[in-house]
């Protein structure tokens, strides 16, 4: 799967079915339905399929339905997986942190080549490429949350090589979060660095947890002041607030252009709150409001809405929206006061955020990185608990 993540989607396509048919193989079909997290899920994405009789675009509707099928195999795949021997776990990190660091070589390769030029670039906003191609958002928000479950991880480690190899392959990670200065991946670490360090107070840790917090504002300063792709990415977001105050609404600046999409969701829920335009049609309903309200943005500026929960209630109704709503919250409820349980609930929660800034699951590759990573931890609640120092 995480091959088939940086490189040929068609890979993660096919691997992801083949990972549900092996962990389902010899599991009774009527066990299934005990899983009432699965069929929330089940039923949501049931509510999803159903809008195809009011969608014009029926070959959008077919793409985006097809998108949805992870959330019917992968987390009915994890629930009946057995553990995962502690062997395994290291074996699966290892690989995937050399995999990604490999990545983040890829993209620094282009600052390397030619620095000038790609720090330029940034003062358009123009994103140094990356593995997975052409998303960078999900490359970012891959590389934070695997960060995530590495340290989570960390005790289980069996050897001291695979300990300094991981180790390595963090801190290549941390530089390349930040070289690349993708909000999304950057602010879902930094959530993370503080999440932990709150943790750490409470649980025994106090030292780490009290460094952490005030190392914090020093390391804002250091970034901010020595990456240079990052203070522009500062920069460009600032300037983009004052040319949207400005009176620009040309759609040519992210941060606004997701605001404006906010906006005309909340107009076309407004006149279709209980069905939604249907789930073919969103980008269709979306192009003509653009064209009515902000006919100055060209096409290719205009945006699907830029937060999950309003393509949810767009394309399928409040309704629909709420029941999404309510599987997302599901497992918060199985939580206890131990490691696991918060490791799961940071990955939840950056997960939370990404949804409410991004459309993240209208893409492959955005559902990869939220189902992955939130089921792995989801199935390592059930671990007895590791000792850090172990």
């Amino acid at each position: 799967m995480f091959v088939g993540y940086l490189f040929p989607p068609a890979v993660l396509s096919i691997s992801m079915i083949l990972f549900g048919v092996n962990a389902l193989w010899d599991v009774n079909p009527r066990l299934w339905f005990k899983d009432k997290w699965w069929l929330v899920g089940v039923a949501w994405v049931l509510i999803f399929a159903v809008t195809w009789f009011w969608s014009v675009n029926k070959g959008d509707w077919e793409v985006r339905f097809q998108l949805k099928l992870p959330f019917l195999i992968l987390p009915l795949a994890f629930t009946f997986l057995p553990q995962f021997s502690r062997r395994q776990v290291q074996l699966l990190t290892l690989v995937v942190a050399i995999m990604l660091a490999g990545s983040a070589f890829y993209s620094l390769s282009f600052l390397l080549r030619d620095p000038v030029h790609a720090i330029r670039e940034y003062k358009q906003s123009h994103i140094l490429p990356t593995l997975p191609k052409g998303d960078h958002i999900s490359a970012s928000m891959g590389v934070a949350v695997f960060i995530m479950l590495a340290v989570y991880v960390w005790p289980l480690l069996l050897s001291r090589a695979a300990k300094w190899v991981i180790g390595i392959c963090l801190a290549i990670l941390v530089i390349h979060l930040h070289i690349i200065a993708v909000k999304s991946g950057l602010i879902a670490f930094y959530i993370f660095v503080i999440g932990w360090s709150i943790y750490s107070l409470f649980s025994g840790r106090r030292a780490v947890g009290v460094l952490i917090l005030l190392s914090l504002p020093l390391v804002f300063f250091l970034v901010g002041r020595y990456v240079p792709t990052l203070r522009e990415r500062v920069a460009y977001t600032f300037y983009s607030y004052i040319m949207f105050k400005t009176g620009d609404h040309s759609g040519k600046y992210g941060d606004i252009s997701r605001l404006m999409s906010y906006s005309l969701a909340i107009d076309l829920i407004k006149k279709h709150p209980l069905l939604g335009v249907g789930a073919g049609d969103i980008k269709d309903q979306m192009d003509t409001s653009y064209a009515r309200v902000y006919p100055e943005v060209q096409q290719v500026d205009r945006l699907y809405p830029h937060n999950q929960f309003l393509v949810n209630a767009l394309g399928c109704g409040i309704p629909a929206m709420l029941l999404f709503v309510f599987w997302l919250f599901m497992p918060l409820a199985k939580l206890k006061r131990n490691r696991q349980s918060f490791f799961f609930f940071m990955i939840w929660f950056t997960g939370l955020f990404e949804l409410m800034i991004e459309p993240h699951l209208e893409g492959q590759l955005g559902i990869f990185v939220f189902l992955f990573f939130l089921l792995f931890q989801k199935h390592e609640l059930n671990r007895p608990e590791v000792a850090i120092g172990e």
